[in-house]
């Protein structure tokens, strides 16, 4: 028990969910099982996050990217538009944008109906509302024009090392074909006919594919403002781009 860095009222929450059973599930941490599966939630932005097995684990990169595009909604007065989240997982990015802009419409997108379960219970229990959507991005059409466009999609090639523990995680929230780049490469070739006139697309990136995304946003975003940024490590973690 003493291998988990958990409080004390994380401890009375096991017990009481588990009762019994509780040394059957920090078994499982041993086994490199993740202790938010085991607790059940996390703690995303100040918003309680219920998670599972059925959708990734939001990371504190993740709130950088939710910070940072925040910041951008405001600067460029795009907070009253619609916009899109493609491959919400938990809707944790869909759930903090809401609060943090109530006039955002947002539409938030998953190929995964398990997960979408899982975000729909949290965007009730946070009280927000959100139009959730299970759809293949690959397959979805909207006749509305977004103002922001913003996506954590799965950006690891599969030959790279990992943490043992993502092995619990839905893998197809994780790795993606072309060496991690598929779900950029299509994204950014086809979101154009979906974008108001002013927009934010806002991407959570791979340490190593910022120099490659921003070179294809330039030749597809001739009159953009592209930015790739870096996360709390001084990686590259992010990818903006801006026209408004």
């Amino acid at each position: 028990m003493n291998k988990i860095n958990i409080n004390n009222n994380d401890l009375k929450l096991l017990n009481d969910m588990y009762g019994n059973s509780l040394d059957e599930e920090l078994a499982k941490y041993d086994d490199n099982y993740p202790v938010q599966y085991i607790i059940g939630y996390v703690d995303f932005y100040g918003y309680k996050i219920n998670v599972n097995k059925n959708v990734l684990i939001p990371r504190f990169e993740t709130e950088g990217l939710v910070e940072k595009t925040d910041k951008l909604l405001n600067r460029y007065n795009l907070t009253n538009t619609n916009a899109l989240d493609i491959g919400t997982g938990s809707g944790c990015i869909s759930i903090v944008l809401k609060h943090l802009n109530p006039n955002l419409g947002i539409d938030a997108l998953d190929i995964s109906n398990d997960a979408l379960k899982v975000a729909k219970n949290n965007a009730i229990e946070n009280n927000v509302d959100i139009n959730f959507i299970n759809k293949d991005i690959r397959e979805f059409t909207s006749n509305k024009k977004y103002g922001l466009v913003i996506s954590n999609p799965p950006y690891v090639d599969y030959d790279e090392d990992v943490d043992v523990k993502t092995k619990y995680e839905p893998q197809n929230a994780i790795f993606a074909d072309n060496n991690g780049l598929y779900y950029y490469d299509y994204i950014l070739n086809n979101i154009s006919k979906m974008l108001d006139d002013k927009f934010i697309l806002a991407f959570e990136i791979g340490y190593n594919q910022g120099d490659y995304l921003k070179e294809l946003a330039s030749k597809i975003f001739i009159d953009s403002n592209i930015i790739v940024e870096q996360d709390l490590y001084g990686r590259q973690r992010y990818l903006f781009i801006i026209r408004a």
